[in-house]
């Protein structure tokens, strides 16, 4: 038998069978019970859907231990996990499908009419219903009742892909970021590095599992280690306190909206966070406001930086320089880092230039995007398009993120793909999205519109235009018109002076 990552849970079944592996709405499920229900998945997937090596598994569905069964069942038999980003909207996920091709799709009851919508444009061979019932589509229940754990063949492998998690790219079309298994491990390692994580710990996940920040940063290297992962469905800021409190929580993950929505609380002031060994943040510019917030009730904030194509771990601070405020910390245990110019040479200390990150637990590739992957793997390095500096202690800062993303409480936007949107209005003449400084979620999108001579229109108009196009956190949240949009001699949009714009529109 291959070892893989599924290898962890019958470990810890082995060890500890009674202990609780994740906590979910009021039900313990203990590695014994984990580890039987990988084993039963594996051999639905592989026995009843015939899923076989290299084959992709899509779910579409909220934060549930299934999900994070079926991860690691996929790694045994040597499937891709292809978690979807339940936010989206029906025409964003069938890119994404018939981009990665699943065999299976399992489908949670609250998005049944979505995926019924586009199902005729699918080319998967099978829909699986977790908690409900219809035509055309397999009963989850039954096929696990009916599993024979032992049909399952253990064939994955450490070097076998493990995931694809799917990210904008800077076309407005979606990039599928291929993670090995041993990236997985690798990126649990240093979580386990950055957090002083044990057995002991009792973790909080409450970031949505399709992104690498909900999945990697705390919850897969707590079930390596054998610690307990308490799961919300969503994100609740009052179940939070409750969650801290009544089941002693050690550490979780929050982006700044996270953050923001916990210290403006009701409950804050009063709330019991002794047992908080620290909360880790990042993903967007974080205001020290929040920062100082947590500290004031003594709870480290730890920062990481990183991207779905590092697992996500590359940079982080440790409860050791938790107070190094404004810095994402040091390289990660096992990455290497580095600062360069616009001709690839490193850079001196104060100085700001691109980072560039290799590693195990980079990604292998974008799926079926070669030409995009060469561009970005180039030597071994990952370049990841963000602008940073060192100081003379060997503290990391980041300056910039990507010129044109938009990072709006933790979810990236990319302009192009509402730009696109914006260039079917046969009203609009021309227009630019770029992104605006916020309060609450960091940034938020701000469209700039010229509208077509002699057509009235106004922001509600613009607005409508993003309904049931792309999904709904994408949206701008505010139009700003005017008579034409700066550019260069070569024709291109001087994003730059729009920022510059939507900022000096804001504070008028």
């Amino acid at each position: 038998m291959d070892i893989n990552l599924s290898s962890w849970v019958d470990r810890h079944a082995d060890f500890s069978p009674d202990k609780t592996a994740i906590h979910f709405e009021g039900k313990d499920l203990s590695y014994a019970g984990l580890a039987e229900r990988v084993g039963r998945l594996a051999a639905v997937l592989s026995a009843r859907l015939d899923v076989a090596h290299g084959d992709r598994v899509a779910y579409l569905g909220q934060n549930s231990p299934h999900a994070l069964a079926m991860l690691f069942a996929c790694a045994r038999i040597g499937a891709i996990f292809v978690p979807l980003n339940w936010r989206l909207a029906p025409p964003e996920h069938l890119r994404m499908l018939n981009d990665s091709g699943p065999k299976v799709l399992f489908v949670e009851p609250g998005f049944q009419q979505h995926i019924e919508g586009i199902r005729d444009e699918l080319t998967i061979a099978s829909f699986v219903a977790i908690d409900f019932s219809g035509d055309g589509w397999l009963a989850f229940a039954d096929l696990l009742d009916h599993a024979e754990p032992a049909s399952a063949t253990a064939s994955g492998t450490y070097g076998d892909p493990a995931l694809i998690c799917y990210t904008s790219g800077a076309t407005g079309l979606p990039k599928g970021v291929v993670l090995t298994q041993n990236a997985l491990l690798f990126n649990a390692i240093n979580s386990i590095h950055m957090h002083d994580l044990t057995q002991a710990d009792r973790v909080l996940t409450t970031i949505p599992l399709f992104h690498v920040g909900g999945l990697n940063i705390q919850t897969l290297p707590a079930l390596h280690l054998g610690a307990t992962v308490v799961l919300q469905r969503v994100f609740d800021p009052a179940a939070t306190f409750d969650d801290v409190v009544n089941h002693d929580i050690t550490l979780t993950v929050l982006v700044p909206a996270q953050m923001q929505a916990m210290a403006g609380h009701d409950k804050w002031a009063a709330a019991d966070l002794s047992s908080l060994r620290a909360v880790t943040t990042g993903s967007t510019f974080v205001p020290h406001r929040f920062i100082q917030a947590f500290h004031d009730r003594d709870v480290p904030v730890l920062q990481i930086y990183g991207a779905t194509e590092t697992a996500p771990l590359a940079i982080y601070t440790t409860l050791r320089d938790a107070a190094k405020v404004g810095s994402t910390g040091k390289p990660a245990l096992h990455c290497d880092v580095r600062l360069v110019d616009d001709d690839g040479d490193d850079i001196a200390v104060g100085q700001s230039g691109e980072i560039l990150v290799r590693g195990p637990s980079v990604m292998q590739e974008y799926w079926h995007q070669p030409e995009t992957t060469a561009k970005a793997l180039q030597g071994g390095w990952y370049y990841s398009g963000d602008v940073g500096h060192i100081d003379a202690e060997g503290y990391y800062y980041v300056d910039d993120r990507k010129k044109d993303m938009i990072i709006s409480g933790g979810e990236n936007i990319y302009p192009a793909e509402l730009e696109n949107v914006l260039a079917d209005c046969t009203d609009v003449a021309e227009a630019a999205v770029v992104g605006r400084k916020d309060e609450t979620w960091g940034e938020v999108a701000v469209a700039i519109v010229v509208p077509k001579q002699d057509i009235a229109i106004v922001a509600d108009d613009v607005l409508k235009l993003f309904d049931g196009t792309v999904a709904r956190y994408k949206h701008p949240k505010e139009v700003v018109f005017t008579d034409n949009l700066p550019r260069n001699a070569m024709g291109k949009i001087l994003k730059d002076e729009l920022r510059v714009f939507v900022e000096q529109q804001a504070a008028v």
